[in-house]
């Protein structure tokens, strides 16, 4: 016997429906879902068991997924044809079914009683249906318990129970599937990350031995030669300085989680960085001059964020600063801050940029014409993680006389 209606509960029923619906719709788990589904298919219309076949949305065949009684690993998910099932005319119907008597119907499959051990006398089947009322699956209720035959209550109850569940199991579904591609960009991005590391890694190691020896060739060679050597030199660093962009992105993109803090003197720091020669400034033959404090300075950092900045402003510096010209660096103590400034005699940024530097990718030129080479991510890089060690960065400048950045690190107290 098949039949439609429209769903009618009593109050009871109607707040119990409210109660299953607030529980479906917070579970994200399907296997979870499922499972209480069954649980309240069975209770609702005292059924001696319940099950569900849920519509693979790929392949269009439906999947018998969930039973309250204990599904063999080999029926777990096995197909069930449309065209030659219960479960299958009630998809293709889209209404509720009810066979009072599956051993008179050639739909029933007796194959899955006998692979749970269960005997099937009745089938209240309806279908599980999304928010457009489409159908993702069958709810079935088994052989009533209390009674010759299903009622009409228990016609509606599980009609709306299976409404709410298929859009309950739809979200759940988007939800894994949300899940999955998650999991899998956070694996490609590893991977990314990974391959980042290994091929600067690998890129470095030889750039050293080539800087080091244009640098020492262009000292022995004669003033033609050398200008050419300048040239090999310039290639080198600015390959030096991609590579050390790419690797410097690892700092930013792990975020907080990577900032290891440690007490350092921040004189010190900025005193070794000013002791390893540039090799580019030297071939500009610019003039780099350092003030520091006679006493340390102590500050709370992660000391290679902190590296990473300083080198970034000091490379920005030499590149932006002409043949000849000087570079100043400085530290000063603040009242709770301590300031690092870098000064350059470079071409300066137009007053109307200046905000937009720290952007990433941003260049000040068109990328069609402009002069200096670069990814447009050494500002951006180091405002990323001053602000990770709870500090500040901005720049002041005069198109046509330089500029001049500042670093604002919040002092230890001795």
């Amino acid at each position: 016997m098949t039949t439609g209606f429209l769903p009618q509960l009593d109050n009871r029923r109607l707040v119990r429906m409210v109660e299953i619906s607030r529980i479906l719709n917070s579970e994200t788990h399907l296997d979870q879902l499922l499972s209480t589904i069954i649980k309240e298919a069975a209770e609702l219309t005292a059924a001696e068991a319940a099950s569900i076949f849920l519509l693979d949305p790929r392949t269009r065949q439906l999947l018998f997924t969930a039973s309250s009684n204990p599904i063999p690993a080999n029926m777990a998910n096995i197909p069930v044809s449309l065209d030659n099932s219960i479960a299958g005319a009630i998809v293709k119907a889209n209404r509720p079914m009810y066979i009072q008597d599956v051993s008179n119907d050639p739909r029933w499959n007796k194959n899955i009683d006998q692979a749970i051990d269960f005997q099937t006398k009745s089938i209240l089947g309806v279908p599980m249906r999304n928010g457009n009322k489409e159908p993702v699956g069958v709810l079935e209720a088994i052989n009533k318990q209390d009674a010759p035959h299903f009622s009409r209550e228990d016609f509606e109850t599980l009609t709306v129970l299976a409404d709410i569940a298929g859009v309950a199991v739809e979200k759940a579904r988007l939800i894994e599937e949300l899940e999955k591609a998650n999991n899998e960009l956070a694996e490609l991005d590893e991977l990314k990350t990974n391959f980042i590391a290994i091929a600067s890694h690998e890129l470095r190691t030889p750039l050293s031995v080539i800087l080091g020896y244009v640098s020492f060739l262009r000292d022995e060679a004669g003033p033609e030669m050398a200008a050419q050597m300048d040239s090999v030199l310039g290639a080198a660093v600015h390959l030096r300085t991609l590579i050390q962009d790419m690797l410097n992105l690892r700092y930013v993109d792990a975020g907080e989680a990577a900032v290891n803090r440690e007490r350092v003197d921040f004189v010190e720091i900025v005193r070794e960085m000013k002791a390893q020669v540039d090799e580019t400034a030297v071939a500009k033959q610019q003039t780099i001059n350092v003030k520091l404090p006679n006493t340390p300075v102590p500050v709370m950092i992660d000391r290679g964020m902190i590296e990473v900045v300083l080198g970034n402003l000091l490379d920005n510096a030499v590149k932006f600063t002409p043949q000849g010209g000087s570079i100043l660096i400085a530290v000063q103590p603040q009242s709770s801050e301590v300031w690092f400034r870098i000064q350059d005699t470079g071409v300066g940024i137009p007053e109307n940029q200046i905000n937009r530097i720290f952007r990433r990718f941003y260049q000040v030129e068109s990328a069609l014409r402009r002069s200096y080479e670069g990814m447009g991510l050494g500002l951006a890089i180091a405002k990323e993680l001053v602000e990770l060690n709870d500090g500040r960065i901005w720049a002041e400048s005069v198109e046509g006389l330089g500029s001049e950045f500042f670093v604002a690190l919040p002092r230890v107290n001795v």
